[in-house]
C-alpha cells in the first residue's frame, strides 16, 4: 500500500493507492478526506514540495497525487498494466473553454511560458510558484484568472468563485482577452523597467488592476452591479488602484507604478494612454451625471496630475506631473502647472500642436516641452 499526504497546518488529506497485486478498486482509495478553505496546499510527495492553488478541485489535487505515485513506480520499474487508469489530463469547470484564436494572443502566451520556464530554471525558489501560476494552465486567459483569483480572494470573495468568475467572463468576452495582450505588450514596449512579459503579467499591480476591472466593468453592464462595486473595493485594497466599474477605458493601457490611481464612474480613457501614479480623474463637486474627464487616444499623464470635471483632453495631448487641470486640453498639445496652462502659443495665441506621428501616450516623452518653454530657470 503506498501512502499519499496533503497537508498545511491542521488540513491533512490522506489516501492510499492500492499495492500491484491488489484486486481492489483501480482508483485512490482515500481513507480521510477533508476539502480545504486555505489559500493554497503544499504537498510532500517524493520529498518535494508541489504548489497547488486554492481554487483547483479536489479532483485535481488527488489526480496530481496519482500521478506523482505512479511516476515513483516507474522509476523503480514497477508495471502498472491494467491495475490503474490513466488519470485525466486536466479537470476543467464545465463552460466552454476561453483558449486563444488569436495569432498574437498564441505568441504573448508561448513567449511568457518560455520566460517562465527560464525562470524557474534559473531561480529554484520560485519554480512551484511558476509551475502553478503559469505552467499548469492551457491558456493565457486561465493564467492571469487564476492569479487574480489568488491576489484578490478575501473573505467577501473566495479564490474559487473568483476563478469561475473571471474564466467564465474571459469565454463569453473575446475582446476582454484582445485587450490584455495590448496591454501586455503596451507595459513590454514603454516601461524600461519591465524586464518581460512574465514579469508584468506576475508582478504589475497597474496591469493586475485594469484586467480586475475590465471584468468589473462586464459585471456592471450585466446589471450585477453589487458584484462589480465589491470587486471594485476589494482592487483598491489590493492594489491601491481605485477604478469604479462603470469607467470606459480602452486596450494598450499603461498604469505605471499605479499606486494611487483615481478613475471616476463617467470617465472614457481612449487607446494607447499612459497614466502614472497619484493621478486623479475625478468630479468638481457634488453634481450628478456626466461629469468626468474625457481622455482620446495616446495621451500621457504625468505623475501626480488631477484632471476634474467633464472635460476633454485632446488625441496626443501631454498632461505635465503635479499639473491640475480643469478646462479642455486641444488634441497634440502639452499641460502643466497649477492650474495647468498650455506651454507654447502663437503669435495669435493660439495652442502650437505637436505633429509628430509618435503620440505621447506611446513614447512616454516626459519633458521635450521643456525645451519650448522659454522662462524655464533653475
Amino acid at each position: 500500500m503506498e501512502l499519499f499526504h496533503f497537508q498545511r497546518g491542521r488540513v491533512l488529506i490522506s489516501g492510499a493507492i492500492p499495492p500491484q497485486n491488489s484486486t481492489s478498486s483501480p482508483h485512490l482509495s482515500p481513507m480521510f478526506l477533508h476539502k480545504p478553505h486555505t489559500t493554497h496546499l503544499v504537498a510532500n510527495l517524493r520529498r518535494s514540495f508541489i504548489y497547488i492553488p486554492y481554487h483547483l478541485t479536489f479532483d485535481l489535487i488527488v489526480t496530481s497525487c496519482h500521478s506523482a505515485i505512479l511516476t515513483r513506480r516507474m522509476a523503480s520499474g514497477q508495471s502498472n498494466h491494467n491495475h490503474i487508469h490513466n488519470p485525466p489530463a486536466e479537470v476543467f469547470p464545465t463552460f466552454p473553454p476561453p483558449e486563444s484564436n488569436s495569432n498574437e494572443e498564441s505568441r504573448v502566451w508561448y513567449q511568457i511560458k518560455e520566460e517562465a520556464r527560464h525562470d524557474a530554471d534559473s531561480e529554484p525558489a520560485l519554480a512551484s510558484y511558476l509551475y502553478a501560476t503559469i505552467l499548469s494552465h492551457p491558456s493565457l486567459a486561465r493564467s492571469l484568472s487564476s492569479h487574480l483569483a489568488n491576489k484578490l480572494g478575501s473573505s467577501t470573495l473566495s479564490s474559487n468563485v473568483l476563478y469561475d468568475l473571471f474564466v467564465a467572463s474571459f469565454t463569453m468576452h473575446p475582446t476582454l482577452r484582445l485587450a490584455v495582450v495590448a496591454d501586455l505588450l503596451a507595459v513590454e514596449k514603454r516601461d524600461p523597467a519591465c524586464m518581460s512579459i512574465l514579469h508584468c503579467l506576475l508582478n504589475y499591480k497597474g496591469f493586475l488592476a485594469i484586467q480586475a476591472y475590465r471584468i468589473s466593468h462586464v459585471l456592471w453592464l450585466r446589471n450585477r452591479k453589487p458584484l462589480a462595486l465589491a470587486l471594485q473595493s476589494r482592487i483598491s485594497d489590493v492594489f491601491a488602484v481605485d477604478i469604479h466599474p462603470a469607467a470606459r477605458i480602452g486596450k494598450g493601457i499603461l498604469l505605471d507604478h499605479a499606486t494611487g490611481v483615481v478613475i471616476g464612474e463617467t470617465a472614457v480613457i481612449g487607446n494607447r494612454v499612459s497614466i502614472l501614479h497619484h493621478v486623479t480623474l475625478g468630479g468638481t463637486g457634488k453634481e450628478e451625471g456626466d461629469r468626468h474627464p474625457k481622455i482620446a487616444d495616446g495621451v500621457l499623464i504625468g505623475a501626480g496630475a488631477t484632471v476634474l470635471g467633464n472635460i476633454s483632453i485632446g488625441e496626443g495631448a501631454k498632461i505635465g506631473a503635479g499639473s491640475l487641470v480643469l478646462k479642455d486640453v486641444p488634441a497634440k498639445t502639452t499641460a502643466v502647472g497649477n492650474p495647468a496652462r498650455l506651454v507654447r502659443r502663437d503669435n495669435e495665441g493660439e495652442p502650437v500642436r505637436n505633429e509628430s506621428d509618435v503620440f505621447p501616450g506611446e513614447s512616454m516623452d516626459h519633458t521635450s516641452f521643456i525645451e519650448q518653454w522659454s522662462n524655464y530657470v533653475i
